[in-house]
């Protein structure tokens, strides 16, 4: 008797979950395709990177319910084509990673998404993107960092967090062009977050530094304990002879 073949029968997804798929996708190709087209009009000075960015991302994820799982992938195509665009008109790469992570910041402040992970998306689409196109990715990372810091402080944001973020963005991605990319990127950042850091953590103890306490003498012959007031040391100011 001849044996009957059976063949495996593939299971076909689910239209609903296909239809999503396909949106998350043609979603943030179209935000790449809107930047690449903004970028290539003479308008372009006009516009500015941090509004292009900032004004292109909010309108692609106007209405999406899933703006978290949206607003990543919107980030990282809109800092690709930013940086893509750039280079094709000779443009400043480093100020365009910076003005990239503002305006990705910007837009995740006005539609309510996470500002963090929003940065470091940034900061990976822009370090990816140089390096696929030659640029110098050391010093991308560290003018993205740059754009964090700016962004953190405009939107009133944890300054040292949002640094953070987006050096641990630049870091991974750079870590995936190669791994002497991955060090010198780590080398830059690392004194620049450190930095950010201390500009952050000197200003907090400015501004909660109690006032100059009073200090007791030590006892003499049995007198009591006078208090000396700690007195700030006046400038010397000369006078002109009369």
């Amino acid at each position: 008797m001849a044996r009957k073949t059976t063949r495996a029968v593939r299971k076909r997804p689910h239209p609903s979950i296909s239809a999503r798929a396909s949106g998350s996708k043609s979603d943030t190709r179209g935000v790449q395709r809107a930047v690449q087209q903004t970028f290539g009009r003479s308008d372009l000075v006009a516009v500015g990177v941090l509004n292009l960015v900032r004004d292109t991302i909010v309108t692609a994820l106007a209405g999406v319910k899933d703006v978290g799982g949206e607003l990543r992938g919107a980030a990282v195509a809109a800092a690709r084509g930013a940086i893509r665009a750039a280079y094709l008109i000779s443009g400043d790469l480093g100020s365009v990673a910076r003005e990239t992570v503002r305006g990705t910041v910007g837009a995740a402040k006005e539609i309510g998404g996470d500002v963090g992970s929003a940065a470091n998306s940034a900061a990976q689409g822009a370090v990816a993107a140089t390096g696929e196109v030659g640029g110098d990715v050391v010093a991308v990372a560290r003018r993205a960092v740059e754009g964090g810091v700016t962004a953190a402080r405009e939107i009133g944001g944890d300054v040292g967090m949002i640094a953070k973020d987006t050096a641990a963005g630049a870091i991974e991605a750079a870590d995936r062009i190669g791994s002497a990319a991955g060090r010198a990127v780590r080398t830059t950042l690392s004194t620049t977050v450190a930095g950010v850091r201390a500009l952050v953590s000197d200003a907090q103890s400015r501004s909660t530094s109690p006032m100059p306490r009073t200090q007791r003498a030590p006892r003499a012959n049995g007198q009591p304990r006078r208090r000396i007031k700690l007195r700030r040391p006046r400038a010397s100011s000369r006078r002109s002879p009369r």
